[in-house]
């Protein structure tokens, strides 16, 4: 009776994991060029952000925070990423109510496709040491 209940105990643990699915199998190297290309110019070559990136800027948005382990893109969930990449941070603040915070994150729908954002998130997940990855797929929902 003991050990069946450790295989269900562990059973339910496995199908609860975390996720970091979405960029599992990526192209890191191509998601580390199109960074390079699109992303860099702002976010910084070496994913530093710009400078006093916690203060605003004097239109009031906030400056391109740090993609490395500094600042807190790991502390977001792939999907919203995914949507502030796709769609520009105003819209994704918008659509959760957040109106007290001004983005100047464009949308790159129209620049990159979806699989390239996906491998651009891939690449900068895979600058970060072990445990900021984990603790980052933790805030994923568990995929069945």
């Amino acid at each position: 009776m003991r050990s069946s209940n450790l295989v269900l105990i562990t059973l339910v643990y496995a199908s609860q994991a975390h996720g970091g699915h979405e960029l599992e199998g990526r192209d890191v190297p191509a998601g580390a060029q199109l960074y390079v290309e699109h992303c860099a110019s702002c976010h910084g070559a070496e994913l530093e952000g710009e400078p006093d990136w916690q203060t605003p800027n004097s239109d009031g948005s906030m400056p391109a925070p740090p993609h490395d382990e500094t600042g807190h893109t790991w502390h977001h969930d792939n999907q919203l990423l995914f949507d502030y990449t796709r769609i520009g941070g105003q819209a994704v603040l918008s659509a959760l109510g957040i109106d007290d915070v001004k983005s100047g994150m464009p949308g790159f729908s129209e620049v990159l496709t979806d699989a390239e954002i996906w491998n651009v998130l891939a690449y900068i997940r895979s600058t970060w040491p072990d445990r900021i990855q984990e603790v980052q797929a933790m805030r994923n929902p568990p995929h069945q």
